[in-house]
């Protein structure tokens, strides 16, 4: 599939924020996305997105590529193709294609991340040989340094590419390009690259590391492997170490290591293919991952340095713990198994994750939200309203989010419950998902949590949205047919 409608909006939108005197300039792309047209189709008129690579060497020089076709000197660039999955991965293959580049040889920078530079929109001639009438072009640019000293050496796309020329700023020949990347220079932007992502390398005295179980999902770095929490740097952090707080906080709320000192500098590589130089920080903490409220992945749990060779782990970091272990040797005798005291759980329990619902019908039509593509469960799938349970009362915390997701006002009192799903999915912890119907309640549903959820929209209970998280369409089946309890991924 070719970039969303709501990713090219989100990104002409991040890109406004730092260039809020060209938003009237957009605001005929901001329509257009409204229409019915493929936005980044080349087939869409009488304008269409583009997208480039300004990819910047250590002497503060820009690629340039000859078009045959034109003889005109450009950064790489072209259409978007249906594959490519953001306009930043389609201005990579672009470069890629055209220059003979690798996505290893390019990593982003600290000033625009995976922001745009420019856009910029320009009119393209006629081309009769094509049967293509004159039309506009709406560019992305996004930069991208070197990854490392020596350029690597350039395989020019053949039919279309006459030759190549590296550029100092002053000499780009797009004049709003050249006068973003003078204006980033003043900002640091010098071609030399540096870490955007943080990870932490969490161990206790005992010896042990702490470990995270990724989501096998689409666009997870490294998917269903053990890696460090962590993740890459946003506009509004001070530093990395702000980075990683702001990580784990997003995580795995309730571990905050008292120290985070810098540790290693890893290589690895995004999801794009791009270099990914990493820095770590290493910590000491002896809490309970298993109090932790693991917000992203499906596993939180301390591992032994004798256990590595039979994990999967994320590339490199069998070595990395290996080698902190040898420096920072144990202090204490790992946690032996212990009579729990009155009122803890007892040896071998699991602890359970307990989920509130909203079951709100209308008219024989029930209330359901898409949740956001980029959300960490259910990306783009509908579901109830819903979350996690802080330390309160079931119906109170229902009744809390949703005022907080939807704007609804509801009466603790007011919820029964009508449905109870007990599930798991493999390698994570068991759930408890109550359903709850509300005697009464006030207010429209709004959209309040727009990161999370795309749109409220009522729906004909007995002809539910696809896709739908499965629990849910099992909970609304069940209430409907009168039973109280399903199961669901449970082996008998």
């Amino acid at each position: 599939m070719p970039p969303s409608r709501s990713h090219i909006r989100t990104t002409v939108e991040t890109y406004l924020a730092r260039h809020a005197e060209e938003r009237q300039a957009m605001d005929g792309l901001l329509a257009f996305l409204d229409g019915a047209d493929e936005p980044s189709s080349y087939a869409t008129l009488p304008a269409h997105v583009t997208c480039s690579a300004v990819v910047i060497d250590r002497d503060r020089r820009v690629l340039h590529i000859r078009h045959r076709a034109t003889g005109l000197l450009l950064t790489p660039g072209g259409h978007v193709e249906a594959g490519d999955r953001t306009l930043l991965v389609a201005a990579v293959r672009e470069v890629c294609e055209e220059a003979g580049l690798r996505p290893g040889d390019l990593c982003l920078t600290p000033q625009f991340l995976g922001a745009p530079i420019d856009v910029d929109l320009h009119d393209i001639d006629a081309n009769p040989a094509k049967a293509e009438p004159a039309h506009q072009h709406v560019d992305f640019r996004f930069v991208f340094y070197l990854a490392s000293a020596q350029p690597p050496a350039l395989a020019l796309q053949d039919e279309e590419v006459a030759d190549a020329q590296w550029l100092p700023f002053a000499d780009v020949r797009s004049p709003t390009l050249r006068a973003k990347l003078l204006s980033a220079e003043a900002e640091g932007l010098d071609g030399q690259p540096e870490p955007l992502n943080a990870s932490a390398l969490i161990y206790d005295k005992a010896g042990r590391y702490l470990l995270h179980l990724r989501d096998d999902r689409d666009g997870i770095w490294e998917p269903w492997t053990l890696a460090l929490l962590g993740g890459g740097r946003e506009p509004g952090d001070s530093c990395l170490e702000a980075t990683l707080r702001r990580e784990l906080a997003e995580e795995a709320p309730g571990l905050e290591p008292a120290s985070l000192t810098p540790y290693a500098v890893e290589e690895a590589t995004s999801v794009d293919g791009l270099a990914v130089p990493i820095e770590v920080y290493a910590g000491c903490w002896d809490g309970d991952p298993g109090a932790v409220d693991l917000r992203e992945g499906v596993l939180l749990k301390w591992f032994t340095v004798d256990t590595l060779d039979r994990l999967r782990l994320n590339p490199g970091l069998g070595d990395l713990i290996r080698r902190h272990a040898a420096e920072h040797p144990a202090v204490e005798e790992p946690p032996a198994a212990v009579r729990p005291l009155p009122g803890e759980a007892p040896a071998g329990t699991v602890l359970h994750v307990v989920g509130v619902h909203l079951y709100l019908e209308h008219g024989g039509r029930v209330l359901l939200g898409l949740r956001h593509p980029d959300s960490a469960y259910a990306g783009g799938t509908w579901h109830a309203l819903a979350g996690h349970l802080k330390a309160e009362a079931a119906t109170a915390g229902l009744a809390r989010e949703a005022f907080e997701e939807a704007g609804l006002v509801i009466d603790p009192a007011d919820l029964e419950l009508v449905h109870t799903v007990h599930t798991v999915d493999p390698g994570a912890r068991p759930r408890i998902q109550l359903f709850f119907r509300p005697r009464h309640w006030e207010g429209t549903p709004e959209n309040r949590e727009p990161d999370r959820c795309l749109a409220w929209e009522w729906w004909d209970a007995k002809d539910l949205p696809e896709p739908i998280v499965p629990y849910t369409r099992a909970a609304i089946e069940g209430i409907r047919a009168g039973r109280s309890y399903s199961e669901l991924g449970w082996s008998r």
